[in-house]
This record gives structure tokens, sequence and C-alpha cells, in this order.
């Protein structure tokens, strides 16, 4: 059993949300081994909550663990009942948000606490975070066991199951069983999806197109599948949490949309799975936004919202976002020395800003350093680090 970074309030009903095989049920059962546990991945529960939903819960009370919900949002009326009204203590998972979360904020506003559960950070299946990414250093003997363990992260990703396979052999074998399974199968009973091959077509342009802006009119002319339907399958994507999603960010807060989105997977065990051949810019880039994605999931880094910025003449920064009032920009290079040429994305990012720029570059190197008081910082120190 991993322990988990996130800060569960025992005394409150929850709802947990993250993507499939994250680590969600494994957590409630062995954190609340006393509470009753149903999923309604089990037919036969998910009949019973059809017919008689209020019946179900009280079936469970007081303390129970309800899996997969989001099979019959309706049930979190039930729950609600049952906490107002019979003292209940009920966790909840979801692995979509797909007609989920609108439902438990409209029945379960004020009663319950929703938390996102990403798959595992990098370093977390090892213990508590030791450092600081971007303001501490790991020392010598730690950044050579993050370097070793780097390779098979950036490859193989962060699903718990996935961590604990023998070899890579193994690894790739469970991944390629999530791709057919949770990634696909699942998304197909769960949105009403009939076509297989544009939705797998979907998985695939978005892999090709890592880092690039998103264009569903190009997405659909790639997949073969109609705007609107295109449209869908992103938001199906996101909302099952398998991608997010970066938006432009513009000196402003009501500017801060305008600018086409990118995607991201929320871990490089999905690309993998999907059997593509990526350059290692992509994969890098991947990896670490993620792994920053997964921190501010979970409450370790304090902002609404990452972004990236682009410039009218073209500059490009990966990753922007504010925390405790201070802007942070961070670029992310496949390249093993860099140099004044590689952070003048950066600089320029700095010159246009009201505010101070705390400005960084991560590179798969072994050595901090800064030049022209940009920070550059091994991707290796992501593990164990928040």
């Amino acid at each position: 059993m991993f322990n988990r970074w996130i800060n569960l309030k025992s005394n409150k009903s929850c709802l947990i949300i993250g993507p499939r095989r994250s680590g969600k049920t494994t957590l409630l059962r062995n954190r609340f081994p006393e509470y009753k546990y149903v999923t309604l991945d089990d037919l036969d529960y998910l009949d019973w909550a059809n017919r008689d939903p209020k019946g179900l819960v009280e079936s469970l009370l007081p303390n129970a663990i309800i899996d997969e919900i989001q099979r019959y949002p309706r049930l979190t009326i039930a729950v609600k009942n049952a906490i107002d009204n019979q003292g209940a203590h009920i966790l909840m998972t979801g692995s979509s948000s797909i007609g989920l979360t609108d439902v438990a904020a409209d029945t379960l506003a004020g009663r319950i606490n929703i938390y996102s559960l990403p798959t595992l950070c990098f370093g977390e299946s090892i213990g508590k975070p030791t450092h600081s990414i971007l303001t501490e250093s790991l020392n010598p003997l730690q950044l050579t066991q993050a370097q070793r363990e780097m390779n098979n992260a950036i490859t193989y990703g962060q699903f718990p199951e996935v961590l604990t396979c023998a070899d890579s052999e193994d690894k790739k074998e469970l991944l390629l069983n999530y791709r057919d399974t949770y990634f696909i199968r699942d998304l197909m009973r769960l949105s009403n999806i009939e076509n297989v091959e544009g939705l797998y077509g979907m998985f695939q342009h978005l892999a090709r197109s890592l880092g690039s802006h998103l264009a569903v009119s190009n997405f659909a002319r790639e997949t073969g599948l109609s705007y609107p339907s295109t449209k869908k399958y992103l938001n199906i994507l996101r909302q099952s949490h398998l991608t997010f999603r970066l938006y432009g960010y513009q000196y402003g807060p009501a500017k801060r949309y305008i600018k086409a989105s990118k995607t991201y997977f929320a871990d490089n065990g999905i690309i993998c799975s999907l059997n593509i051949p990526l350059n290692e810019g992509q994969l890098l880039e991947n990896f670490v936004i993620a792994e920053f994605e997964k921190r501010r999931k979970l409450g370790l880094i304090q902002c609404d919202r990452f972004y990236y910025y682009k410039s009218a003449a073209g500059r490009e920064i990966d990753l922007v976002f504010e925390s405790g009032g201070e802007l942070y920009a961070i670029e992310i290079k496949a390249i093993n020395n860099p140099s004044n040429r590689d952070i003048r994305n950066l600089k320029e990012f700095r010159k246009q800003s009201k505010q101070q720029v705390n400005a960084f570059l991560f590179y798969p190197g072994e050595v901090y350093t800064t030049i022209d008081d940009v920070r550059i910082i091994p991707v290796a120190s992501l593990r164990s680090g928040m």
C-alpha cells in the first residue's frame, strides 16, 4: 500500500475523483477498513442502485465506501439524505466527472469534500515529500538515485500497479491491458460512444500532437470524426481525467482564455499504452507538466490553474502559473548543456511582465546551476519533491 500524499479529512464525507487505476479504492479501503464497501462496477449493485437507491444506501449505514458512483450519479441524492438525517459517513469514488460533479455539487454542497487523486507523483511510492522542487536541491546521492529511476518513470508512468511490476515487459503488458479496458472500453460504455476507431484515433493524434495547440478542426480531419463528435471525445477524455488542458496565459485575467489550449496526458503510462514512438522532448515535456499538475491537484502547489504562454512573435513558455502573489515561468528542454540561448524566451517573458517572474528551466542533466537569474533544475529533482 502506497502512503499517498493526499490529505483526507476523516470527519467528513467525501468524493474522490481520479483516473481508473490511480489507487482511489485502495486508498479508502486501507484507511477505512471497517467501512462497508460496494462498487457500482458490480452489476447487481448497479441494478439495486437503479431500482432502490435509498434502500441500497441504508443497507450500508452508518459508514460506507461507494466505488465508481459515476455509474449512477443520482445515487448521491440518497447519500445526501443519509448524511443529513442519519448521520452517515460516506466515502465515494468516481473515475469520471461525466454527469457526476454537477449532480454532486447540487445535492451535496457543503456536506462533502471533493478531492482529486491523480496517479502517483514521481517519488510518492517511497514516502512523504522531502524538498521543495523549485527552491531546494537534492543532495548528490538522492539525485543519482532519482536519475536511475527517471527513465522508467518517463516511459511507463506512475500508475500504482505499474510500479509494482517486476520488469519493463510486465509494465508494458499491464499498460496495454489498461488501454483496451479502462482507457477504451470503459470510456465507450460510460459515454455511449460507438465509434471505437474514432476514439482510438483521438488518442493517437493527441499523442502525436503533444505540445502543440489544440485545433478541434484539425483533430476532426485527422480522426475522421465530425466537429461536434471531436469536441465531445476531447471533453470525455478530460472528464475521465486521462488528459488535462493548459490555456494560453495573457497579461490581465480577463484575457486568459483567448488563445487556443494545449492538451497533455495525465500520466506518461497512458502514452506508453498507445504504443506510439514519440521524441524525447515530447515525453519529457508531458512528464514534467503532468508531475506539476498532479501536485497542483493534491494541493501541494497553491494555484487554481496552469497556463502556457505564446507571444505575438511566437515565443513560447511551457508552463506559467501564479501562486502566493508571485508569477512562475518554466521551460522544459531535452538538452544536456543549457545555455543563454535556451533561456531567451524566459528572459523576454520577464521583460514584458509587470510582476516579478521566478524563472526556471528543467533539463535531463544532473547539475543545478543558474544562468542570468534563471534556475536550471534537473528533471530528476521531481522525485519526492513538492
